[in-house]
């Protein structure tokens, strides 16, 4: 399953009221720890097919999602089961500790 390209129309069909857990990366363009950040998700992503879904938004698109969720800083990863945030985490996450929060809130 890609990554899903997220905005601010399609956010709560495709986070609220999915049937998958569902991992959100809140980003930049010119966020340098989000462009690292990146990488890793894109590849933990692959392992997760069918269990996760991974979503990422850029908070310059999607302003109104970033606020209402109370996103601050970049990146910003957020964790949602059943339409509810189940984990959240700011900062850059190296492989192993995206993977290990994943695991915890699976």
């Amino acid at each position: 399953m890609a990554i899903v390209h997220l905005n601010d129309q399609n956010f709560d069909k495709e986070v609220m009221k999915s049937d998958l857990p569902v991992l959100v990366d809140f980003f930049a363009e010119w966020c340098g720890p989000c462009k690292k950040l990146s990488v890793v998700f894109d590849e933990v992503s692959k392992a997760y097919d069918g269990k996760v879904k991974f979503a990422k938004i850029n908070i310059e698109e999607g302003q109104d999602t970033a606020n209402k969720f109370g996103v601050m800083s970049v990146p910003t990863l957020i964790f949602f089961r059943e339409g509810n945030i189940s984990a959240q985490k700011s900062g850059f996450l190296t492989k192993e500790q995206l993977v290990k929060e994943i695991n915890n809130n699976l």
